[in-house]
């Protein structure tokens, strides 16, 4: 009893110096836990205490459990309490207040109380849930404040000097690159600003960028939704956030660790291309919903966002830098909502370019001095892609004698005047695999099927002679 009053005390410190920092709003102070980790302590969201704390309203709650109850028929309170993702104890009194209302009421009890009892909508209940649906059709968890979102996130920022060398490198172990490359990689991870990688198409940009993705490193909170001015907005998003841990199965919410509005995810990595859009990078309002969903940069904050293919977008890349200019000097951004109304909200990301373009036609000094880091990727060399072409025969359990090797390197590069790219030996390796399972062929590479491959591969001079 002594510790957990202890500990009470302490989180109420930790929370009001939070609080003093700026790190929380005036309106509803987010509730911190402290994790060890490490040594260290890192952000957790506690399980709120009440609805105050936890910075939603009764009327939400009411809503959410009414809009439920008209799709689910019958409902434990327990899964009710878990539906809103706040312990049973803040639910139980809207759950009466609804029930002295006729709006609910209880079909059967376990005899455990409120808790175990099945609910259901009156008839009144059901006439009430369609005029909450015509608002919006959210269903649950309830969103948290953005206050507490934004505070949130600047506690789950990369500390300085996070990366090491060490890291680094065990995140490169499936990729062939050199002390050289990886001494460019690392300062610009390190700072987790902005960085451009620019090189010729092949050569494995887009591939390398992706090993960040495997960089050892704490998982982060991230909401399901947050509430800005009454407006409810996505964060969570399950094909660009990956949960850490499963669900809690108990059937008492009140021993969650942390706040269930929230969900564990490694750091988010997030990849767009050519397909990218203006509109993309603000909020999207979902008609049939009526709520918001969040664009890649919100969703990628305390993480990773690859913009892939830059300068292939439908808008200038002059266009598309200048959207973050003020978010990238300033670690906040201005999200627009279907009213015209603008919220502000953290921007945490590594924002990461990948162009095969020439940088000189991407922008002028000006616009290229707004990217932090730049790093041009080369062709590789001949002991490189021999390195790799070995290495892609290994994963396909293909031997690769020397002398094969030396006839590749002189009839397909030296002697063709053809400049080497580092995807080269993954794509001769397949198309010859394929020309082994077309042709009925033994599993095995020959001077005659690369000299295949190469021709089925690569484009014909011949076409300028017809």
């Amino acid at each position: 009893m002594e510790m957990t009053e202890a500990r009470a005390t302490e989180d109420s410190l930790f929370n009001r110096a939070c609080e003093a920092a700026g790190e929380t709003g005036a309106e509803s102070s987010v509730s911190l836990r402290r994790e060890s980790d490490r040594g260290g302590e890192r952000f957790c969201p506690a399980v709120p205490a009440s609805l105050e704390e936890a910075g939603i309203s009764a009327s939400l709650v009411e809503q959410l459990i009414l809009k439920n109850l008209y799709f689910r028929g019958e409902v434990a309170g327990r899964d009710l309490a878990k539906i809103v993702g706040v312990p049973f104890s803040l639910v139980e009194p809207t759950v009466n207040h609804l029930k002295q209302k006729r709006l609910i009421e209880t079909k059967r009890s376990s005899g455990i109380g409120s808790i175990s009892s099945q609910f259901a909508n009156t008839e009144t209940g059901r006439a009430r849930a369609k005029e909450c649906l015509a608002l919006n059709k959210h269903l649950g968890p309830a969103p948290v404040p953005l206050q507490q979102y934004t505070a949130g996130v600047k506690q789950q920022r990369i500390k300085s000097g996070w990366m090491s060398k060490n890291r680094l490198e065990k995140a490169f172990a499936n990729a062939v690159v050199d002390d050289d490359l990886l001494a460019q990689f690392g300062p610009a991870v390190n700072s987790f600003k902005s960085m451009l990688i620019y090189g010729k198409p092949g050569n494995g940009k887009t591939y390398l960028a992706e090993q960040l993705a495997r960089i050892e490193s704490d998982g982060v909170y991230v909401p399901y939704y947050i509430e800005s001015d009454g407006q409810i907005i996505k964060v969570y998003d399950p094909l660009h956030h990956e949960k850490t841990e499963a669900d809690e199965e108990s059937i008492f919410i009140t021993e969650a660790q942390y706040d269930k509005r929230w969900v564990k995810c490694k750091r988010p990595f997030l990849t767009t291309g050519g397909e990218l859009t203006m509109g993309m990078l603000d909020l999207m309002y979902a008609e049939g919903a009526k709520i918001y969903d969040s664009p890649y940069q919100l969703k990628a904050n305390n993480g990773i966002y690859l913009v892939d293919d830059f300068g292939r977008q439908q808008i200038t890349p002059a266009e598309l830098l200048n959207r973050w200019i003020y978010p990238l000097d300033r670690g906040v951004d201005y999200l627009t909502f279907q009213t015209g109304t603008k919220v502000e909200v953290p921007f945490e990301c590594f924002l990461v370019f990948s162009s095969n373009l020439n940088p000189d036609d991407l922008g002028d000094e000006a616009f290229l001095r707004r990217l932090d880091y730049k790093m041009f990727m080369m062709n590789p060399t001949p002991m490189e892609f021999v390195t790799i072409f070995r290495e892609f025969c290994r994963k396909s359990d293909l031997e690769c004698p020397d002398t094969l090797l030396r006839h590749i390197v002189r009839e397909h590069y030296q002697k063709a005047g053809r400049k080497m790219r580092r995807c080269h030996p993954r794509d001769m390796i397949g198309v010859c695999i394929d020309l082994m399972r077309y042709e009925r062929l033994p599993y095995r590479l020959t001077q005659e099927l690369v000299d295949q491959a190469y021709k089925l591969k690569f484009v014909t001079k011949k076409y300028d002679d017809e």
